[in-house]
């Protein structure tokens, strides 16, 4: 991250440029493809490249010349496609903007009576400040320190809140049930609202359990709780049942041994039972948590900060985690008006900031991580945003090198164009977004979407979260998005 970043970069920089120029008329860069360079016989024809991948439904793309700004080459430009996990990237610029470089979440133990004796007059409140990376470990040692600071007990309740930030059940409704990319949403989560299940089988019958693991700490639960059912499918079930997580799995797709994450729908709840699980290890006895509904008033015992929002940011677009997209857009809007209703209401919100301060023209987006398949974008208008973003350094170092292809097949990290972007999949949803330099050094933005809108639809109220057909669709919709990066700098890298 530039030293230079400040939290006014875009309104002062260049990206104010781009979007005054758009709306006062002339454009800040060209939207007219250039003519057709004399080596271009070289490079395959794109429409011939988009036939041989077999997509069908719908691609678009667009590639621009970092050093002139000109639009090199487009096609479906100005159309809008669903930009996935590409969303990622608007929501860092947009975080970075409201929130500015040293901002830092943070997550408090606050006691509503004073200490005496060891013992708070009073309740003890874990207060969420929306930090998307507190996990198991940042608990333990939430609890150590509340034991250095002299606490052994309370005499009212051990109470939670997860207020700071509105509570969403699911990111994406339309999503299978225990996928653990679509968990909660709230200002209180942990291990990103995910709750390790695992299973082993022993004389004919299994074990199973449900646990909070980090890299030191595997607390069981209860707020999620699992059964075996003797049937073939579904595969899961939820059911709320009351105050945690039911879940079944069908018996005959579990084999010998296994695990995987699940979502949590109580995310404030599940931090509470784990830290007074951690407390109690320390000496320190806590009840059951019991939900807070205002804002906790009192003295703030223990304290947690995350790491500084550009780590946070950097971690979010190269693992591509849903919820800290969610988290780190939905608190931007709170810095920027004040309140954040619903993750719908944030969307919005960033919508019209991306349309106004970054010149995203016709961008649509119903959430701040691309999960919503109803979010559109336009390659042009966004190979236009990352040709000013990465002059102002702001995108570029924080996304993750693609790696491209050799001729084998096989991922070859001496590769001779250098590719930077970020990644974007659903089911029958590809994209990729970012930067390309070649041999000849000539630095190159571009936007690459797909979309099988009518496949994608056929999806409503599956179970399954691995339908027939996705994954050889999304390999044929990659090894496309290599071809068109290798034909622009075949044609364009002079």
């Amino acid at each position: 991250m530039s030293a230079g970043l400040t939290r006014r970069l875009f309104l002062s920089g260049a990206l104010s440029a781009l979007a005054a120029g758009a709306h006062a008329g002339a454009p800040a860069v060209s939207l007219r493809p250039q003519m057709r360079p004399a080596t271009l016989g070289q490079a395959p024809d794109a429409a011939d490249l988009i036939a041989a991948a077999r997509l069908d439904g719908r691609v678009g793309y667009a590639v621009i010349d970092m050093t002139t700004g000109k639009v090199l080459e487009e096609g479906g430009g100005a159309d809008g496609f669903p930009p996935a996990s590409v969303t990622k990237a608007i929501t860092a610029l947009y975080a970075l903007d409201a929130l500015g470089p040293t901002y830092r979440f943070r997550t408090r133990l606050v006691a509503t009576g004073p200490v005496q004796d060891g013992v708070v007059q009073g309740d003890l409140i874990l207060a969420g400040g929306g930090d998307p990376l507190l996990d198991t470990d940042a608990l333990a040692s939430m609890a150590s320190n509340l034991k250095a600071a002299g606490v052994r007990g309370i005499t009212g309740d051990f109470r939670v809140y997860g207020g700071a930030l509105p509570y969403e059940r699911v990111i994406d409704a339309a999503q299978p049930a225990q996928v653990g990319y679509n968990p909660a949403v709230s200002g209180l989560n942990l291990n990103f609202n995910r709750v390790h299940f695992q299973w082993a089988r022993d004389a004919g019958d299994y074990t199973v359990t449900m646990d909070a693991r980090s890299a030191n700490y595997r607390p069981d639960v209860q707020v999620a709780r699992m059964s075996i059912a003797d049937r073939n499918s579904p595969l899961y079930t939820y059911t709320d049942g009351g105050d945690y997580d039911q879940w079944t799995v069908a018996r005959a797709a579990l084999g010998k041994s296994g695990s995987r994450w699940l979502p949590v729908r109580r995310p404030a709840i599940y931090a509470g039972e784990v830290f007074a699980s951690l407390a109690r290890s320390h000496g320190i006895t806590l009840g059951r948590a019991k939900v807070q509904q205002d804002a906790p008033a009192g003295d703030t015992l223990v304290s947690h900060l995350s790491e500084p929002l550009p780590d946070i940011l950097t971690g979010m677009l190269k693992y591509s985690n849903n919820l800290t997209a969610e988290l780190v857009g939905m608190t931007a809007t709170l810095a920027r008006t004040g309140s954040a209703t619903s993750l719908a209401a944030s969307g919005r919100e960033m919508t019209a900031w991306a349309r106004g301060d970054l010149g995203l023209e016709g961008a649509s987006l119903v959430d701040h991580s691309g999960l919503g398949s109803a979010s559109r974008v336009s390659p042009v208008a966004l190979a236009r945003v990352l040709t000013i973003a990465r002059r102002n350094a702001a995108l570029h170092p924080m996304l993750k090198a693609f790696r491209m292809r050799g001729a084998s097949g096989n991922f070859d990290d001496a590769y001779p164009i250098r590719v930077e972007a970020k990644t974007g999949t659903l089911h029958f949803v590809s994209a990729l977004a970012g930067y390309a330099t070649g041999p000849s050094g000539r630095p190159l933005a571009f936007a690459i979407f797909a979309h099988d809108a009518a496949r994608r639809e056929g999806l409503a109220g599956a179970t399954d979260d691995r339908p027939p057909g996705a994954a050889s669709w999304n390999k044929r919709a990659k090894g496309l998005q290599q071809a068109l990066i290798e034909r622009w700098d075949a044609a364009y890298g002079e």
